[in-house]
């Protein structure tokens, strides 16, 4: 039995080979241009230096009133990443409203601009911003996780919003249901899936991104690396880097468990 011819193998266009040889020319061009030292960084005396500074990490502090500082930290950390991700989930909502196009192409335009710009700022830049307005500790840190995630958010629920489906509301529409009530029993239920699993990405990433504005003063995990580095306390250094990576990994599972409820 002769089986079916299959298909020619589509042909790639020259606009994507352009696109391919660019990027390998940039990709040379930044080893080419960076003074990236590979020989002293592959040497004895640099191994050695590297293995006598990860010595003086071991081993962590245990003792129980450090673990309880540790712990306290966890907590914080933990919560000025739900809170900012929370914050920015609701206020990202409301803006993807106008920045999906619903309120006319003006008013798209400037909500896509607002969005831009506050995910374009980074959030230590953020915190810096708003540690002067709010001072030291974890409000500031969370502020500055629910700036940058607004504008995250913002942008891909509203690019999940353009992308359901317009049959289903219009024909409530046409069959006398308010447009709001459309949107929210025709539009809304096909794009929640998407809006929580991204949601639950970005407080993935706000995990690692609260244990870091800690540096700057912010509260958490990253407040206590931040003191205990600059006095080469690395003992206790290493007790607050196991807790981070204990975190990060629990909250990974808890957000990949839940992902996969939703898609079943």
């Amino acid at each position: 039995m002769n089986r079916p011819a299959l298909p020619p193998a589509p042909r790639m266009r020259r606009s994507t080979l352009a696109l391919l040889a660019a990027m390998a020319l940039l990709v040379v061009a930044s080893f080419a241009t960076l003074s990236l030292q590979w020989k002293a960084f592959f040497t004895l005396d640099a191994a050695r230096t590297t293995g006598e500074f990860l010595l003086g990490f071991a081993p962590p502090d245990m003792s129980p009133g450090f673990l309880r500082k540790t712990v306290m930290a966890t907590a914080e950390t933990l919560s000025m990443s739900a809170l900012g991700t929370g914050i920015a989930a609701l206020i990202g909502l409301a803006l993807a409203l106008p920045a999906s196009g619903r309120f006319g192409q003006t008013a798209r335009d400037v909500t896509r601009v607002l969005l831009n710009v506050s995910r374009s700022i980074p959030e230590l830049v953020w915190a810096s911003i708003l540690l002067i307005a709010a001072g030291l500790g974890p409000f500031a840190g969370t502020l500055a996780l629910a700036a940058h995630t607004t504008g995250v958010l913002g942008r891909l629920f509203a690019d999940a919003l353009e992308n359901t489906s317009p049959l289903p509301e219009s024909s409530l529409r046409i069959n006398g249901v308010r447009p709001f009530a459309a949107f929210l029993y025709a539009t809304l239920p096909q794009a929640v899936p998407q809006t929580v699993s991204y949601t639950l990405y970005r407080w993935e990433n706000n995990i690692r991104a609260a244990a870091i504005l800690g540096v700057v003063g912010a509260g958490g995990l990253g407040q206590m690396l931040k003191y205990h580095l600059s006095l080469f306390q690395m003992q206790q250094a290493a007790t607050v880097i196991i807790a981070m990576l204990l975190l990060v990994a629990v909250v990974d599972a808890a957000s990949f468990a839940l992902r996969r409820v939703m898609t079943r």
